[in-house]
């Protein structure tokens, strides 16, 4: 089988959007959109008046058309809502989501990649994220219903997607174990779908996408080899200099005199082991030049995963502010990347850029009054009475409080959900005015971007970025 050289890195929320992942893909290699809120991404794009129509037309093409016109009279606003108006919001996800939720989730990752693949016979495939667990198989299964070709996870242990995937690919029902604090082993928490009993429609088998597994270990790739529920079809091996999320460091956390992470050999992922699990597999984090893709093809891989050159490219979904202050900054050789590992509300280190103006500035962050009105990173616990509960390290400090949780465990965070929704340039606007702010990632090898940017220009397109690789 030939496999792409380049992945392109799916990059939530919604920075890896359609355009860029068809881009990449009608050059042959992967191009992935991310899925991650991609259902709260699509209404605030219907919102703002679907421009271009690319949302209203992919939902067309939605092969449950009572489920499109629905969305679109619920949410599409023609010419767009007023600027200092709120969106309108959907239910948070729980382990028991309402049908529209479901509904729209499924259509939602149907529309992205149904426009990232229309107009080309490429591969195209979508991120998810393990720790967002509860709306995956809606996503997953959204995604299929438009061919994607490839599913890419990590962020946690994705054992139980591979088998999700075939019974999907049928229209069979699946679930996912909930990872719940307070859980015993007498416990069994599962979120259900059946498309069958939600759409109530005959529809034809579904192409079964390969499975691609993040890993950051050789442990968890021998692991995930053996004890997933279906097939693993290769990995990615990504290392802590990537952008967004980043494994903790094996053992006990350190932190350096900067307040970052520490990574050590046992972090070192060996790769002689990796090819004797027998499965293809890529290399990730700050592998964006030809230099490294070749030493990858040297070491063994298929090529390599790609996200930061991308990230800044033209066709990212990156709000233009964004672009026109990051690029600039790195010619300049003025911007810092830094680990925090406190931000995100997983738990996981999250690579930050520092911008004035931005989440990562001191002052506006003390500025944002706490919300949790998307729930994306919420973690799942029990109650007393056996029920299920949500909190999340950023919601507001009292209410993360009486639900059990720790107030150490509040310090620093970073409402990512919300943040990371309006680097997409659709903002929501809070109770009193306030509009949610940038907070931008992107791995250690954003020194790199000068190398794609032509004539003196100050911007370069995704195809540079492959020119430039493969040349």
């Amino acid at each position: 089988m030939a496999y792409p050289k380049i992945i392109q890195g799916g990059m939530g929320a919604g920075v890896s959007g359609w355009l860029l992942a068809r881009t990449v893909s009608e050059t042959g290699q992967l191009g992935v959109v991310s899925g991650t809120a991609q259902d709260e991404i699509m209404i605030r794009h219907l919102q703002k008046g679907d421009p271009g129509g690319h949302y209203r037309h992919a939902l067309e093409h939605f092969p449950i058309p009572e489920i499109s016109r629905r969305i679109i009279d619920k949410y599409f606003i023609p010419g767009g809502k007023p600027a200092d108006k709120p969106f309108k919001q959907i239910r948070k996800f729980t382990h028991k989501p309402s049908r529209e939720i479901q509904e729209i989730t499924v259509a939602g990752n149907f529309a992205e990649v149904f426009l990232a693949k229309e107009g080309h016979k490429g591969v195209v495939g979508i991120n998810l994220l393990e720790k967002i667990l509860l709306p995956n198989i809606y996503s997953l299964y959204g995604a299929m219903l438009a061919g994607v070709d490839y599913v890419i996870m990590g962020a946690g242990i994705p054992r139980e997607i591979p088998g999700v995937l075939d019974k999907l690919s049928a229209h069979e029902p699946a679930c996912l174990r909930l990872l719940v604090e307070g859980a015993t082993s007498k416990d069994n928490y599962k979120i259900y779908f059946d498309p069958k009993k939600l759409f109530g429609h005959e529809l034809p088998p579904l192409k079964r996408p390969l499975f691609l597994g993040i890993i950051a270990s050789v442990p968890l790739a021998q692991m995930l080899a053996k004890k997933a529920s279906g097939k693993i079809d290769g990995f990615v091996i990504e290392g802590h200099v990537a952008g967004g999320h980043n494994a903790p460091p094996r053992g006990k956390t350190q932190l350096s005199e900067s307040g970052e992470p520490v990574y050590g050999d046992r972090d070192k992922v060996d790769l002689d082991k990796i090819k004797d699990i027998g499965l293809p597999f890529w290399l990730a984090g700050s592998y964006g030049s030809p230099d490294k893709l070749q030493e990858a093809l040297d070491a063994g891989a298929e090529g390599i995963q790609v996200g930061t050159a991308f990230a800044f490219a033209e066709e990212s979904c990156f709000s233009n502010k964004i672009k026109e202050s990051v690029i600039p900054m790195v010619l300049n050789g003025g911007i810092d990347v830094f680990t925090d590992p406190k931000a995100s509300p997983s738990g996981f280190p999250f690579k930050v850029l520092s911008i004035k103006g931005t989440l990562s500035d001191e002052k506006e962050y003390l500025a944002r009054k706490r919300y949790c009105d998307q729930g994306y990173l919420r973690h799942i616990y029990k109650k007393p009475d056996g029920s299920l509960g949500y909190r999340c390290p950023s919601e507001p400090v009292g209410r993360y409080l009486k639900k059990g949780g720790k107030l150490e465990d509040t310090k620093g965070r970073v409402c990512l959900c919300n943040a990371l929704i309006a680097n997409l340039d659709i903002q929501q606007v809070q109770q009193g005015g306030y509009v949610e702010q940038f907070f931008v990632t992107s791995g250690n090898d954003i020194s790199y971007l000068p190398k794609f940017i032509k004539n003196g220009n100050m911007s370069y397109s995704a195809k540079d970025v492959l020119e430039h690789l493969l040349s």
